[in-house]
């Protein structure tokens, strides 16, 4: 049994606090001995720490994570006993800096990004971060992950509806040209903040129809399916998943959990327990609410 989880952390930047003589357009802020950055937001990282801790997952995917530097730098202060010797982010596009990530206590046997692809009419990158492909040795058998962290609906659902779509239709085509001659019998998970809800008209269509996922989540009652709060909107929406390989899901009839307790308290549905400093509105573990689940693999 092991425990897979994804989690978008909201920001998991570093900001520079420069020494005292440091010249940052000269000297090298990166050297081993003596880094010139440090993690953005204390509070609000210790509380996402918290939240990472509570979840205690075997691996789990983050989104909105700046850099390799910055996840290691995180996981040696805040994730300290947990045992997450194998961790990777590769730099992509977005113009924020946030990448996908991967924190595992099980060896990472191979990495394929998918960063490169250009949209259908070869205008920009078909990511928005990447679909990291990670290959992990679970006590000699091997899982399959596609990391993905979609387009977001900033400037409206519809508005930006095409390039999710687009998005969606990749992932989808990956699994199919990976597992459709094996009857999608296979250990492989597709995961993250795929930032679209299941509606009638959710741009993620082609995904959770597809006869090789389970959206796992839809065990869970329709009130408890929701993994992020949009407070411009007072909205409750499911926008992070875990799309189990149809063999996988049959093999692990239970249900999934989300953990809520990061949450800021604006998030009014959930009543139960927060964490100590988390605040109306900030700090907070992320706007996003860790979905997990324990697995055996097939």
């Amino acid at each position: 049994m092991m425990r897979i989880a994804t989690f978008n952390c909201e920001n998991l930047f570093a900001r520079y606090r420069f020494r005292n003589n440091f010249n940052p357009r000269e000297d090298d802020g990166f050297t081993i001995n003596n880094l010139a950055f440090e993690i953005y937001d204390e509070t609000a990282k210790q509380i996402t720490a918290q939240a990472i801790r509570e979840v205690n997952a075997d691996v789990i995917a983050l989104q909105e994570v700046e850099s390799l530097p910055v996840l290691d730098r995180f996981n040696l202060r805040y994730l300290g006993g947990l045992r997450y010797k194998h961790r990777i982010v590769i730099d992509s596009h977005d113009p924020r800096g946030i990448d996908v990530a991967l924190l595992s206590r099980y060896p990472l046997t191979s990495i394929r990004s998918y960063r490169h692809e250009r949209n259908a009419a070869n205008t920009a990158s078909l990511f928005s971060r990447d679909c990291l492909e990670v290959h992990i040795d679970i006590d000699g058998k091997e899982l399959t992950l596609f990391v993905n962290h979609f387009k977001s609906m900033v400037g409206g659902r519809d508005a930006t509806r095409v390039k999710r779509v687009e998005q969606a239709q990749r992932v989808a085509e990956v699994i199919s040209e990976q597992w459709h001659e094996t009857g999608y019998e296979g250990n492989y998970i597709v995961l993250g903040d795929l930032n679209d809800y299941p509606s009638h008209d959710t741009s993620l269509h082609v995904l959770l129809a597809h006869e090789g996922l389970v959206n796992v989540i839809d065990r869970l009652s329709k009130d408890e399916q929701w993994t992020h709060f949009y407070a411009g909107g007072n909205e409750y929406h499911q926008l992070d998943y875990l799309l189990l390989s149809s063999s996988l899901a049959n093999h692990n009839p239970s249900s999934p959990q989300v953990m809520r307790m990061g949450l800021p308290y604006r998030a009014e549905r959930y009543s139960g327990q927060r964490f100590p400093h988390v605040g109306e509105d900030n700090p907070k573990a992320s706007d996003h609410a860790p979905l997990f689940m324990d697995i055996q693999l097939d």
